[in-house]
């Protein structure tokens, strides 16, 4: 079953979210009107005076590529959930096409300037764009539910991995609170390091054992650089020898290894820097806001049988006795970005190719939604799709891995751009 529906009445008070049958009956004999496609929202036309709405529980599970939101009632009903990915990994390749691109044109310039260093202060709190997008568009994201459903609490997963703990046991005190105060258990770690697969067979979907590279009975020490997973064969077969010798006719392999169990975990570091913030910003909100741990979430996820997911995963976040998941399509967001304001488009290179106008065409923007109703052609027929407009006066689309033209004309717009993509 598809997501609830939102519902607001007349003066865009925001109601208890209603079942899609509901919904539909209520389109059906005209007592309400699409307000908006994504999320989906029905506004009553009437006002409702002293609405009985109880309030929802809106969770979340910040992620390093993908957050999950869901909104569970005060019955332990899962009746909303979506899944945000994030774009930072196309912000910091921007960043850096744009450093390129300045710094080949000032070596273009003659004239000498001196460099300046002292003018690069950063403000106390200060994120990398990548690492504050997750941040914003996270609250982007609270803010527009809030104005559709009558959200009475907020519970983040606020801590999963304690890189520090893990990596020395030893650390304690004033040294320990210098990191993040809280620890998640080692195995969930190595899991999401080696991509939960023998780091020695490389196969997935079968119980995984905790290894240490180099032996402890040689002197192996049980730091988390010196761990790793592998399966029961594997570990068996491997022993007390060191992975010099076990893996002695392959090379490519031992070098992998090697390298990945120095490598931190990226995403890992990456969530733990941004959710703080994200708890630090949503606490200003003015609503009551708790926390839970990933080891809680896990615990709560594995108890109540439920399959391993972004918005479940933030649906079991805190205490939670049980849940009753009611729905199952959920809403897919992809922040995509609202566009640049660079009116010259430029090579590689830092040359100019082509003017880039940023006003609407013909009364659309490059990634509007909109439905398509072609009478007579090639692409005769009805698809909905994100549309580029021409001065030409038609728009490109791209369904199915290729591109159509179609007259403007033809067009309707359902959903505005507004920095993000969507699908069920």
């Amino acid at each position: 079953m598809s997501n609830y529906v939102f519902l607001i009445d007349e003066k865009k008070t925001p109601m208890h979210p209603i079942h899609p049958a509901q919904a539909r009956k209520l389109l059906d004999v005209g007592k309400a009107a699409v307000f908006r496609r994504y999320p989906f929202t029905l506004i009553l036309k009437r006002v409702v005076e002293n609405p009985v709405v109880h309030p929802l529980t809106l969770k979340i599970d910040p992620g390093s590529k993908i957050t999950g939101i869901s909104l569970v009632t005060d019955r332990d009903e899962v009746i909303w959930g979506m899944e945000l990915e994030h774009r930072s990994l196309q912000i910091k390749l921007a960043l850096d096409s744009r450093l390129r691109v300045r710094k080949g044109r000032r070596h273009r310039n003659t004239r000498y300037r001196k460099p300046r260093f002292l003018n690069r202060k950063r403000p106390q709190g200060w994120l990398a764009p990548s690492l504050m997008h997750r941040v914003l568009t996270t609250e982007t994201w609270v803010k527009r539910l809030c104005k559709f459903a009558r959200i009475g609490e907020i519970r983040q997963e606020l801590v999963r991995f304690d890189t520090q703990k893990m990596d020395n046991a030893e650390i304690s005190g004033v040294e320990y609170q210098q990191g993040t105060l809280f620890g998640y258990e080692v195995r969930e770690y190595l899991l999401e390091k080696w991509d939960r697969k023998c780091a020695y067979c490389e196969k997935e979907n079968l119980p995984l054992q905790i290894e240490h590279i180099h032996p402890k009975s040689k002197g192996g020490s049980n730091r988390i650089s010196n761990l790793c997973l592998a399966c029961e064969k594997c570990n068996t077969k491997k022993g007390t020898k060191p992975i010099a010798q076990f893996l002695a006719k392959k090379p490519d392999l031992l070098k992998a290894i090697l390298t990945q169990s120095q490598r931190p975990l990226r995403d890992a570091a990456a969530v733990n820097s941004t959710r703080w913030t994200l708890f630090e910003r949503l606490k200003k909100m003015g609503l009551p806001i708790s926390s839970g741990t990933g080891g809680q979430t896990k615990y709560n996820r594995v108890r109540l049988g439920l399959p391993k997911s972004h918005w479940l995963d933030a649906a079991c976040v805190g205490i939670t006795e049980a849940l009753n998941v009611l729905t199952h399509q959920i809403l897919t967001v992809k922040a995509t970005g609202t566009g640049g304001r660079q009116r010259c488009q430029t090579d590689k290179f830092g040359y100019p190719v082509k003017h880039r106008p940023l006003r609407p065409i013909w009364g659309f923007c490059t990634g509007d939604i909109v439905r398509a109703v072609v009478p007579k052609g090639k692409y005769k027929g009805t698809f909905t799709a994100r549309v580029c407009p021409m001065s030409d006066g038609r728009g490109e689309f791209v369904i199915d891995n290729k591109r159509r033209s179609v007259r403007l004309d033809y067009c309707t717009p359902i959903h505005r751009k507004d920095g993000y993509s969507y699908a069920f």
